[in-house]
């Protein structure tokens, strides 16, 4: 039996900040409602599409006390807590526990470059310290490090490491991770493009940009995904293709955070080294918008 409630999509909130850089509460909640009301499976905050890195640690703890209090448990909430400091991930994690997260998303530590042992030692670390579901993040794209297939099935021994978000980049990876863990290992696809192809390897969702801007449409494909529907889901992937790409024409979060301004959800504004977009991209997304009948 699967250890965690994280299936189908769920949307890696932005953080919306003030025209001055200051977090937005109630636009934090009005984004929380939205996705609930568009029919979103789960919702997970705090996460790089969050700009976690550059949020304080009351910003964090704030967010989640937020996105729980809408989600009023009709939907389970996965907080993103991770880095290359596990004593801190740690503490973090046990703070948003504290404040109703559902499970966390932990990204394997960057930047330090650990061996596949000290990967297993900081996941056993979080796993002994924390009691509700772990999600490791695997992206060795920005983290550098890769969770082999091996030492994934090492950390699924453990009570509270329940799934991975995969963005490897790697299709294959799906096949033989479901081989070598099992088919109730949760995998979640990292990468909206590619999530149609991963759910048929056998994933069970997807951890979504996207879904931030066309929260129904992403719910519906994922939805379409579970019940094997992969002729409905095709036609919403074709709809979805073009603002899948636009949104990451530049770097996540702005073209995401732009789209949601232009629909009138929250300001474009970005904490440095992030910067908005260009108007070349601009016109892209929005064209993606459009192309997705979010926009005339």
């Amino acid at each position: 039996m699967m250890r965690t409630p994280f299936t189908g999509v769920g949307t890696a909130l932005v953080t919306p900040f003030t025209t001055n850089g200051a977090l937005d509460e109630a636009a934090v909640r009005r984004l929380g409602r939205r996705q609930i009301d568009a029919g979103v499976h789960f919702l997970a905050p705090c996460g790089t599409t969050g700009e976690n890195p550059t949020l304080t640690d009351a910003e964090r703890l704030r967010i989640v006390e937020i996105v729980v209090e809408e989600s009023g448990g009709k939907v389970p909430v996965l907080a993103g807590a991770g880095g290359y400091d596990t004593k801190e991930v740690i503490h973090t994690a046990g703070e948003m526990a504290r404040r109703g997260a559902s499970g966390f998303l932990s990204v394997t530590p960057y930047y330090n470059k650990p061996t596949q042992e000290g990967l297993y030692q900081h996941f056993k670390a979080i796993n002994d310290a924390i009691g509700i579901p772990i999600i490791m993040y695997n992206i060795p794209a920005r983290s550098i490090v890769d969770i082999n297939v091996d030492t994934m099935k090492r950390l699924y021994e453990l009570k509270n490491i329940a799934g991975v978000k995969d963005a490897t980049a790697n299709m294959a990876r799906v096949s033989q991770q479901r081989m070598a863990l099992g088919e109730d290992f949760n995998q979640l696809s990292g990468e909206d493009i590619t999530a149609l192809g991963f759910n048929a390897h056998g994933g069970h969702g997807c951890i979504s940009v996207t879904s931030n801007v066309a929260p129904r449409l992403c719910a519906e494909f994922q939805t379409a995904c579970l019940r094997g529907d992969y002729a409905a889901a095709l036609r919403l992937q074709d709809k979805l293709m073009p603002l899948h790409h636009a949104l990451f024409i530049e770097t996540n979060p702005a073209p995401a955070k732009y789209a949601l301004s232009v629909l009138g959800k929250i300001s474009e504004t970005v904490r440095l080294p992030m910067v908005p977009l260009t108007e070349k991209s601009k016109a892209a997304v929005r064209a993606a918008m459009v192309h997705a009948g979010l926009i005339n």
